[in-house]
């Protein structure tokens, strides 16, 4: 937290975003639940428009009563012809039969195919339609054509019962084809995510190692040194080493807990300290610090609660490095459904004696976990050459 001239602006999506996300997600969903709905119905009433108009279009005048009244329920049967395919074929059979429902019978053929593909109802309807298409009503005209009408009846009846039986299948066709490339490509996503999780696994693996091996030594080193200095006659170098052993001590044991984490491979980042803890993390930051907690709830979710926790942390921490001797306040409130959480410090009274390494990960860091929460983060100077940071947190995570 540079007191010279620095100034970094953080924000991300705040608690609004992920709900206005959802609502648009929700009203995608609604939309395409309605076209699904209508889709069909559209459909299935333009097939039953182009059957009337084919038998209304070939229906002579002095057409007999009963033929009229099957054709027309030929034609109104389509509306079931989702739920009972095989059923609509049988009711289709009179009207083509002794009227002129040619068209509704394949209409009904054709569904009966999709829906069945190959199974026996399929060829008992060909079967039908064919004969259907065969034989002509009244049966005493039918006795009375040659045998070459009969041929050219027989020839028409095939490419009547088999046209639609032929788009049928290849409709099936596709649609398993289409399941078929689903469950493919959904495979294919496991086996990607089973291959990325075994290379993070191998990473946190690695990280770990590294972490146990290099950190942990001279953390270990540190603490060790630390115990020896405590035995000093001056006074303020044993209160010093005890607070050097102390740190070394707490760091060490976060560390390992961190490690193990790393190796379970576990999305849980285990127990985490929480608000609950800052007023022990502000008596021992080693910083002048007036710390307000100001109507928070009672019950904070453990993420929230650890990230206002990590955000206090790493503000002083940084005003410790970049703004020695300077006071600060910290100020978590509570506040229109989120939790607030405002670091200021002042200008120091003198500027940093050694420059202490830095790369700026920690803002990033909390920018992120806010990121990740539904919150935001804001940081920038203020007008008396000090510094803020202001964090907002979702308590509705």
């Amino acid at each position: 937290m540079s007191t010279e001239g620095l100034s970094i602006g953080i924000s991300v999506g705040g608690p609004g975003a992920g709900a206005a996300d959802r609502a648009h997600r929700g009203s995608r969903r609604a939309a395409l639940a309605r076209r699904v709905v209508w889709a069909p119905l559209a459909i299935d009433a333009t097939a039953i428009l182009i059957a009337v108009l084919d038998v209304w279009l070939v229906i002579p005048e002095k057409a007999p009563p009963y033929s009229i009244y099957l054709s027309g329920l030929a034609c109104l049967a389509l509306a079931g012809r989702r739920w009972m395919p095989f059923g609509v074929v049988l009711l289709t059979v009179p009207g083509f039969l002794t009227g002129w429902s040619q068209l509704a019978a394949m209409i009904a053929l054709g569904m009966l195919a999709t829906r069945k593909q190959t199974h026996w109802q399929v060829w008992v309807g060909a079967a039908l339609v064919w004969m259907c298409r065969f034989v002509q009503w009244p049966l005493s005209d039918f006795a009375q054509l040659s045998w070459r009408e009969h041929v050219l009846d027989g020839i028409y009846g095939v490419l009547v019962a088999g046209m639609p039986i032929a788009i049928g299948l290849l409709i099936g066709a596709r649609a398993q084809l289409s399941q078929k490339l689903g469950e493919l490509a959904a495979s294919r996503d496991r086996e990607r995510k089973l291959t990325a999780d075994a290379v993070r696994a191998e990473e946190r693996a690695r990280l770990a190692r590294e972490m146990h091996d290099v950190v942990s030594h001279d953390i270990t080193l540190i603490a060790m040194q630390a115990g020896v200095l405590t035995a000093q006659e001056s006074p303020s170098a044993r209160q010093t080493a005890e607070v050097i052993r102390q740190l070394s001590t707490r760091t060490l044991e976060e560390l390992r807990s961190l490690v193990g984490v790393l190796r379970s491979g576990l999305v849980d980042e285990g127990p985490q300290p929480g608000i609950a803890e800052l007023g022990r993390l502000v008596h021992n930051s080693a910083v002048a610090v007036r710390l307000t907690m100001d109507e928070v709830p009672e019950e904070v979710p453990p993420k929230v609660s650890a990230a206002a926790y990590r955000t206090v942390q790493e503000a002083l921490t940084n005003v410790r490095k970049h703004a020695p001797g300077a006071t600060a306040t910290v100020l978590v409130r509570g506040e229109d459904g989120a939790l607030s959480v405002e670091v200021c410090n002042e200008r120091p009274p003198c500027e940093a004696v050694a420059e202490l390494p830095s790369g700026g990960y920690g803002l990033t860091g909390l920018a992120e976990r806010a990121r990740l929460l539904g919150g935001s983060l804001e940081t920038c100077s203020t007008e008396d050459g000090g510094f803020r940071v202001l964090a907002r947190y979702p308590l509705a995570v």
